[in-house]
């Protein structure tokens, strides 16, 4: 299935149900007196988190959701009945924005969390209301009220506990594909990864964690150069962040110099993302001949920027079961 982290739908509440006018006419009550009912309330538009959808694929194709408008009253005092509410599933993660103003309306972070994203209108009041004692035979009623309407933007960040992130052809997929039960694409040039895959990383005694494989950063992303936002967006729920710096003989650019863009780039965006706990996995160590290089590289980073260092090697899998145990003593070092 298609990753769709982003759509815009048109939300439409159900419209209240006219009040009647009616008139009680009975057998032995010829002047019953004014019996309209009500109208129904409409429909809700009501979105729902769920851990069971991780894409807004399924919101794609439908540009328009409407509720259900709510029935007129009748006679006799009938009250119409209500429309019914319309309940739209989204993944844990969800933003939902009004596409006019940019407010945002809710941020689904749970699974089973409920918003109301359109009010259904009220329904009109009968004739009956209206009966007062120098008022006996009302013949007017109110009609229901107009359902919300509303154009709304869906973003969906994923959240994850652990975001690998790092320059494309880093060799964030094949990490992924390691550690996880991902299946993410590998490929020799650079944004294989377009948008971000999850996987989860599994126990013996049954723990487990999150791990995205953020699309790959280039320098300016900040201000939407490559991938930009569509990009950062998605790291902004992670816990904890993992940059993933190539150190083979072939790398493209320094190692130390990678992590300080990425840094730059990640802090320009928002500063909040550097308070994350963070980690360096120096990957593709089977393909880098200078072990003295490796040795201060880590020093570098233990000791300059205080940071826990894991060397591994993505495609041939040295150092993956040392990471995987490494990354969750973080996570339980780190957690509330």
């Amino acid at each position: 299935m298609e990753f769709v982290d982003k759509v815009k739908l048109y939300v439409k509440a159900g419209d209240g149900g006219d009040g009647a006018v009616a008139f009680l006419r009975e057998k032995f009550r010829p002047r019953g007196g004014p019996a309209g009912g009500d109208g129904g309330k409409g429909g809700d538009v009501i979105f729902v988190a769920t851990k069971n959808k991780h894409t807004l694929y399924d919101l794609k194709f439908q540009k328009h959701l409407k509720a259900e408008n709510g029935k007129p009253g009748g006679g006799k005092k009938k009250q119409g009945r209500n429309g019914k509410d319309l309940i739209v599933e989204v993944p844990v993660g969800t933003v939902v924005k009004d596409a006019k103003t940019g407010e945002i309306i809710a941020d689904f972070t749970k699974d089973g969390q409920k918003a109301v994203i359109a009010k259904g209108g009220k329904g009109g009041l009968g004739n009956a209301h209206f009966a007062t004692p120098t008022r006996r035979a009302p013949r007017f009623a109110t009609k229901g009220q107009k359902g919300e309407e509303r154009w709304v933007i869906l973003e969906l960040k994923s959240i994850a506990d652990i975001g690998l992130v790092g320059f494309p052809n880093a060799g964030k997929s094949t990490l992924i594909n390691k550690l996880s039960n991902a299946k993410a694409e590998v490929a020799p040039y650079p944004f294989t990864t377009t948008k971000p895959n999850l996987g989860v990383v599994s126990f013996n005694d049954f723990y487990s964690y999150v791990v995205a494989d953020i699309p790959g950063l280039i320098e300016g992303a900040h201000k939407g150069k490559g991938l930009g936002h569509e990009f950062l967006r998605h790291i902004e729920r992670t816990k904890v962040l993992a940059y993933i710096l190539d150190v083979s003989d072939f790398r493209d650019r320094d190692p130390l110099e990678a992590f300080e863009t990425l840094r730059k780039e990640l802090g320009k965006y928002s500063k909040d993302l550097l308070k994350k706990p963070q980690v360096v996995v120096l990957n593709k160590i089977d393909a880098a001949s200078d072990k003295n290089f490796l040795e201060n590289l880590e020093k570098v980073f233990n000791e300059k920027y205080n940071l826990p260092v894991f060397k591994v090697s993505a495609l041939t899998g040295e150092g993956i079961e040392k990471l995987k145990y490494g990354l969750r003593k973080v996570l339980e070092s780190n957690s509330l």
